[in-house]
């Protein structure tokens, strides 16, 4: 029993030692992007790529989050998800805010800025969900992390048909409509992270309870 016990204590600091290192890369990884994106955006006069710049640096604070809490108790890991799905939400209601902005000021942006920075950053964070799948189901604090990626690949396609649309029809109600869908992206996955995180602390207060 006792070689059991040890056996596992062993592999459950090598799975966080694991989660840490993928966590490193991605967090450089989405830190890099953000200042290309970010400046891309600026000079592109892209609502989208704006947009997606902020997811950027929101998944940044994210991944800092789930570094802080690897070897954490489960009460922080799911305090950090809750901090999470609360950013989440802020940078939903963020975009969609400027998308009603860009509808009212009708600036057009430049759809190859959009498309060659778009290509760019989806395969960066194509790399960080390559490396964020295999752990998805290890824990509440994983999956949240995970979850940010998913929802950036879908938003980092949803800016090249942005861009593609923009070219075509030579308009920016398609770089708008696409802030529009990132917000509500996000603000799903938000909410659906809370709802986890705030049901794990009330099992955790509950068994707190039960041992006292």
């Amino acid at each position: 029993m006792d070689d059991c016990c040890g056996t596992k204590t062993e592999e459950i600091s090598a799975l966080r030692g694991n989660h840490k290192n993928v966590l490193i890369i991605v967090l450089v990884i989405n830190a890099v992007l953000f200042v290309v994106e970010a400046a891309a955006g600026l000079l592109a006069n892209s609502t989208a790529l704006l947009a997606d710049s902020l997811d950027m640096l929101g998944d940044s604070l994210v991944y800092g989050f789930s570094l802080y809490v690897l070897w954490r108790s489960a009460q922080w890991k799911a305090t950090a998800a809750a901090l999470k799905g609360a950013i989440m939400a802020t940078f939903g209601a963020g975009v969609l805010i400027g998308a009603v902005y860009k509808t009212l000021t009708g600036v057009l942006p430049v759809a190859e800025t959009m498309g060659i920075i778009g290509l760019v950053v989806l395969l960066g964070n194509g790399l960080c969900f390559l490396l964020l799948y295999r752990h998805r189901s290890d824990d509440l604090n994983m999956r949240s992390t995970w979850l940010c990626s998913r929802n950036d690949i879908i938003a980092n396609l949803s800016v090249l048909v942005a861009a593609i649309g923009v070219k075509v029809f030579d308009a920016s109600w398609p770089d708008t409509l696409v802030g529009a869908a990132i917000a509500a992206l996000f603000l799903r996955s938000a909410f659906s992270v809370l709802r986890a995180s705030f049901f794990e602390l009330r099992v955790l207060r509950s068994q707190s309870t039960t041992a006292a």
